[in-house]
């Protein structure tokens, strides 16, 4: 039983002094799966690079719905080709993101249902970032995504809109924010979901949770997490960790 990271950015530049020292610090801190994942187009090689020098830690390509100005079907044909390699294992993460709004709607939209057919022709899973586009998201899911599959990454809407990905056959995503004391709505949220649908991440390095919230996350911190949601669950954490860790190899399909 180790805990599944379905969710990371290793990448990051946050993570240039210790990296090597922290990944391999991972099998001794219960974790055991990593899944590291790209947001712009120039980090998708990033990813794969990283997954290749651990066995333990897979790639998901994809471009986050800020960074979706520069695409074009180019750049679409060498995803394509990226995701062919055995440790890429996911589309992610892409989505829509009206909270920044770095790129117009319309172009987050086009660029979300094009990736989102990248994984149908792939067969591969999604990796969704929703951020204040819940009706968008819900409307292109249930016309581009239905059959898909994949995880709806740190969910931030009503338990209500969980229970409609889950009815899809999609997985929640849950991070350090279930911890906050301001996360009222995303502990709802672990109430109401099935654990069977629920899996585990970070976001790092951002979302720390308590007690090292506003501190560099990595995915050591997903203990906290896991009994965090054991509480509101009223379980044990290894419970959490054991259900979590097999609806993510469901979720990758490893």
């Amino acid at each position: 039983m180790m805990i599944f990271d379905t969710h990371a950015h290793y990448d990051d530049e946050q993570f240039n002094p210790d990296r090597e020292e922290l990944l391999s610090s991972m099998e001794a801190g219960g974790v055991g799966t990593i899944m590291n994942v790209s947001a712009s187009f120039d980090s998708c090689e990033n990813v794969l690079g990283l997954a290749r020098q651990y066995p333990f830690v897979y790639a998901a390509i994809g471009v986050h719905p800020d960074h979706v100005g520069c695409l074009d079907e180019e750049k679409i044909q060498k995803m394509q080709e990226l995701l062919e390699d055995e440790k890429a294992l996911a589309v992610g993460e892409i989505g829509l993101d009206y909270y920044w709004k770095e790129e117009p709607e319309e172009i987050q939209q086009k660029w979300f249902i094009r990736q989102l057919q990248l994984a149908k022709d792939m067969d591969l899973p999604v990796i969704i970032h929703s951020r204040d586009a819940a009706a968008d998201t819900l409307r292109i899911m249930k016309e581009h995504g239905r059959d898909i599959g994949g995880v709806i990454h740190c969910f931030s809407y009503s338990r209500e809109i969980a229970l409609e990905y889950v009815k899809m056959g999609y997985y929640i995503g849950i991070g350090g924010v279930v911890t906050f004391k301001n996360g009222r709505k995303l502990k709802e949220v672990a109430e109401a979901v099935p654990l069977s649908s629920i899996v585990l991440e970070t976001d790092c390095p951002y979302l720390a949770p308590v007690p090292n919230r506003g501190k560099r996350n990595h995915s050591l911190n997903l203990t906290y997490v896991a009994e965090e949601i054991a509480r509101i669950k009223g379980i044990s954490a290894s419970d959490v960790i054991e259900e979590t860790e097999k609806n993510a190899r469901n979720l990758y399909r490893l």
